[in-house]
């Protein structure tokens, strides 16, 4: 299916995934469908759907995301309530480093990732940055199709340990040397292990469930910045730094 091709109202998840898949890889951003035209346990099948795509071509799952956990991204963005979405092993930037060249618009938030001990509770946090792409021009769309889309998952920075009260843990977003945001860890949910246990309950209802390593990046305590040919994007959390670039 060519990626401008329009699967039709009719929604076929395997045709949805096959048109966001090509849309992708062919760097081509789409026009958000009308709101009424996808409902969200349609949309996490077609989620599935394309993550099965990714999975086919080598990709391997290695945690979750969560979108709209903070009040900040949901005023942002223009959602009212939280999502997923897979975090898969080619999404990873080692810090410091430049966002894979084929990304359509990228932007860049803070996040605390909990790792996921053996008994399936956090059992480590991490400085994280999340790299954004969402295939809908202009970040025009609805929870339902960004959804569909992963949640605009791309790329995933992460950083050293962080100890300490997760909740009031501070993080200041730098971007080409000029501060851009403050936020902190109270953001997701009241506490990022909130925010897992949110994740836990979600992923049950879909048959899912954590394992042990899973990293889990629970959603971005300020807004996103854009991410233009040239940037360098910081979140200076206390004791450690993480940096992205394209």
């Amino acid at each position: 299916m060519a990626a401008h091709t329009h699967p039709g109202r009719d929604v076929d998840v395997h045709a949805w995934a096959a048109w966001l898949d090509d849309a992708h890889r062919s760097g081509e951003l789409l026009d958000a469908p009308s709101p009424d035209e996808l409902d969200l346990p349609t949309a996490y099948a077609v989620q599935r759907a394309l993550t099965g795509l990714r999975e086919g071509r080598g990709a391997r799952r290695i945690g979750w995301k969560l979108g709209y956990t903070s009040p900040v991204m949901r005023a942002q963005m223009g959602v009212d309530s939280p999502n997923l979405g897979p975090l898969l092993d080619s999404m990873v930037i080692p810090p410091g480093t430049a966002v894979p060249p084929d990304l359509l618009h990228p932007r860049v938030e803070p996040e605390i990732g909990i790792v996921v001990g053996a008994d399936g509770r956090p059992a480590a946090a991490r400085a994280v940055l999340e790299v954004v792409d969402s295939v809908w021009r202009g970040y025009r769309f609805t929870l339902a199709t960004n959804t569909a889309d992963g949640s605009s998952a791309a790329g995933v920075v992460v950083g050293d340990a962080v100890e300490g009260d997760l909740a009031s843990l501070t993080v200041e977003l730098w971007r080409n040397g000029a501060l851009e945001e403050t936020g902190r860890g109270d953001a997701a949910m009241g506490h990022p292990h909130a925010a897992v246990a949110w994740l836990e309950h979600e992923l049950a209802g879909h048959g899912e469930a954590l394992r042990e390593g899973d990293l889990v990046i629970t959603g971005g305590l300020t807004r996103a910045v854009p991410l233009e040919r040239g940037d360098v994007v910081e979140a200076r959390f206390p004791g450690t730094t993480v940096a992205v670039r394209r």
